[in-house]
């Protein structure tokens, strides 16, 4: 993963992205690249008789926003011991991320944050990007330390493409981990992957892992993958994300809603 993107947003996550945005490319060696995206709609005012007009202030506020985003992110990163370049542009969030992560292997982002004063990544944002993006996102804690891609990673595995789609595009990661461990919940006799298919793959790559089964129980799914995570000491989760049209059929489709919204642990997740 030698091309690393980071999606920047002023919100109170920013410090967490930045932080696991440099944990991922240093433990890869890579570069890193910083997109701050404004909306277009940003630009656009109405008036009571339903005209739409683009008002001076709103350009020069937006502009000195702008300036004090990129002052902060640039100072941040300025000491520093990896490359990095800074983008400003003006689109629509979702299009300029997707073409942007079209030539990257990793994409940051942060999660919406109800608690917080400034802007926000809504759910949905995530959801699109992860849709239509062909990378994992890396989404760190709302607080609490960078993952640390030498330690211990969780395999979320259902058998699904997206599960084996999230492995694959990890690997990278995985191969740095000193220790692998797969949950699956249930056995799946549905023509699902099997977890011997999944242990073969990750062999072949000269990786090993330890798979564990777990009955399905009352306890929420994403309930039962954060115990583990915890239980391990996992420094991240790996897993795969679905669709309003998949969400049904997976079994892990509940949790991708559940885990964009909020996850005690970072989370590698890709679709």
């Amino acid at each position: 993963m030698k091309s690393v993107l980071l999606h920047v947003q002023d919100d109170d996550t920013l410090e967490q992205r930045l932080q696991a945005a440099l944990a991922v490319t240093r433990a890869t060696g890579g570069h890193l690249s910083c997109i701050h995206v404004t909306p277009t709609s940003a630009y656009v005012a109405f008036d009571g008789f339903g005209g739409i007009f683009v008002m001076s202030d709103i350009i020069t506020a937006l502009a000195h926003s702008e300036d004090a985003i990129r002052r902060k992110v640039e100072d941040r990163l300025a000491g520093e011991d990896v490359p990095w370049d800074y983008e400003q542009v003006t689109g629509e969030p979702v299009h300029v991320i997707v073409q942007r992560a079209a030539l990257a292997d990793i994409l940051v982002s942060g999660r919406d944050n109800p608690h917080g004063t400034t802007a926000r990544t809504p759910i949905r944002l995530l959801g699109d990007i992860l849709q239509k993006a062909r990378i994992p996102l890396l989404l760190p804690t709302k607080d609490g330390d960078p993952p640390d891609f030498n330690g211990t990673a969780l395999i979320a595995w259902d058998g699904s493409y997206e599960s084996a789609n999230a492995v694959r595009q990890s690997l990278p990661l995985l191969k740095l981990a000193d220790d692998i461990r797969a949950i699956q919940i249930e056995k799946q006799d549905d023509g699902r992957f099997p977890s011997i298919a999944l242990m073969e793959y990750l062999s072949r790559h000269d990786v090993s892992a330890e798979l564990q089964v777990v009955a399905r129980g009352s306890n929420p799914l994403g309930e039962t993958i954060v115990d583990e995570a915890r239980r391990i000491g996992a420094a991240y989760v790996v897993m795969g994300g679905y669709g309003h049209s998949r969400a049904g059929e997976a079994v892990f489709g509940g949790v991708t809603h559940d885990f964009l919204k909020d996850c005690p642990v970072p989370l590698v997740i890709a679709h």
